[in-house]
């Protein structure tokens, strides 16, 4: 009978406990994944995986090792133990690792609340190739569209994770999505673009023929694309590469980079990093939403937090070990793997939205660019500087003109994120719900 994922992290801290660790904790993790894609009108992949991992922290002092298997056999997690132990002997010592305190653990959540697995199970791959072939048929529908690659697929997460502190946990979680990549014209003249949607529950999912015919639409528009001017212009980000931007921001606020000292925000704590009236809220326990959580990698309950309240940054992004470098409770961010240590990452965030349509900020903005997708990225972690390859279309008196391609847009992420001008078209069902973004001034590399 295979033991329980409860059973085998109780297993790895007992195993520890015997090699000689005077803390510890342990996450298993069980997961099956199955994926179908489909390319002209043949059946590309079919692939079907699942597993079990086990991963294991020792402590010795304020030494520390990681260790990881697939082999969940008792045999193995004994030797796993042993080996995380001497490889805590001589590790260097880190006066910030440790465990969470008993009083700052998380206890009585209700996992029911957040609906994180859907309740009807596995589909069945023919029911997946249907739906992918579906995707692909509404795409092909659309005159031009010449080449279409669908998907399909569906996974599944457990895990459990405990620790010598007295922490026992755990949760599941599925996830079921649909895409298509869709292809017009030959050679030089191709042009591509996709669609996608995911969702924790399948019945929330939109139809497989709406999926296919926004990518077809979105690939046809691309006809034609030329380089945009060179200049200093306005910009609206759509909404489907707007999180970028708040992404940037989050990175730059991580407590790994500030107790680094490496970050471009590092002195803007309590200083308004975005203009007033707009806020960036974290809230892990929205239901029905892939990023929420009950408890971070380290047993804190997790918690709704203003990270920028009316413009102003209120804190950091950390776990315990940043948190000590900083002289700071952590804020509940910690994920970790069967591998490594726990380390800062946000959950589920909002921006808050404008009054104003897409629309109504191109209309604004008269002449610039409205960028709907972006190649490659350089960001100066330390400065600021932002500087990326963007693609979309260029704007002509608040109207959309000509498809554009092959530019940059640049500018300094400090000052960009202070002159932001949401609108209000973020969706309701994303993780990250960030709604499109004017930024004036930017720096336009074209022809």
């Amino acid at each position: 009978m295979t033991p329980s994922l409860a059973d085998l992290s109780h297993s790895l801290l007992d195993a520890a406990r015997k090699a000689g660790a005077e803390s510890a904790d342990a996450l298993a993790v069980a997961g099956a994944a199955l994926s179908i894609e489909i390319r002209k009108g043949a059946l590309e992949q079919a692939e079907r995986s699942e597993g079990v991992e086990i991963g294991l922290r020792v402590l010795v002092g304020r030494r520390q090792a990681c260790v990881s298997a697939s082999d969940t056999s008792a045999a193995t997690i004994r030797a796993l133990a042993e080996r995380a132990v001497a490889m805590a002997r001589e590790a260097p010592e880190d006066p910030t690792s440790g465990l969470a305190d008993p009083d700052q653990l998380a206890q009585g959540w209700d996992l029911a609340a957040l609906e994180l697995a859907d309740p009807a199970g596995e589909p069945g791959a023919a029911t997946l190739e249907a739906q992918a072939r579906a995707v692909e048929t509404a795409a092909l529908a659309a005159p031009g569209i010449t080449q279409v690659e669908a998907a399909a697929a569906y996974g599944r997460r457990s895990l459990h994770m405990a620790a010598t502190n007295g922490f026992s946990g755990g949760y599941g979680r599925s996830s079921t999505s649909l895409s298509a990549v869709a292809f017009t014209g030959q050679g030089n003249e191709m042009q591509r673009d996709y669609a996608g949607e995911g969702r924790v529950y399948a019945s929330d999912m939109p139809g497989a023929e709406e999926i296919g015919r926004l990518a077809a639409e979105r690939a046809l528009q691309r006809v034609g694309s030329v380089k945009p001017r060179t200049g200093t212009f306005p910009v609206v980000y759509d909404e489907r590469v707007a999180a970028s931007l708040v992404g940037h921001l989050l990175s730059a606020i991580n407590g790994t980079s500030i107790a680094r000292g490496s970050s471009w925000a590092r002195d803007l704590l309590g200083k308004p990093v975005l203009p007033a009236g707009l806020s960036l809220i974290e809230d892990p326990h929205r239901p029905r939403i892939g990023s929420s959580r009950p408890f971070d990698g380290e047993g804190l309950a997790t918690r709704r937090r203003e990270i920028v309240a009316d413009g102003v940054l209120t804190g950091w992004v950390l776990d315990l070990a940043t948190g000590r470098k900083l002289g700071m409770p952590s804020t509940a961010n910690a994920f970790r793997g069967t591998s490594a240590p726990p380390s800062p990452s946000t959950t589920n965030i909002d921006l808050t939205q404008g009054a104003r349509s897409r629309a109504d900020l191109i209309r604004e903005m008269g002449t610039g660019l409205l960028v709907t997708s972006m190649i490659g990225s350089t960001i100066n972690p330390t400065t600021g500087d932002y500087s990326r390859g963007a693609a979309g279309f260029w704007v002509e008196n608040g109207q959309l003109a000509y498809p554009v391609h092959e530019c940059t847009i640049a500018g300094n992420l400090r000052d960009m994120l202070l002159r932001l001008v949401p609108a209000n078209d973020a969706r309701a069902h994303l993780s990250t719900r960030v709604p499109s973004i004017l930024i004036d001034g930017m720096t336009l590399a074209g022809a």
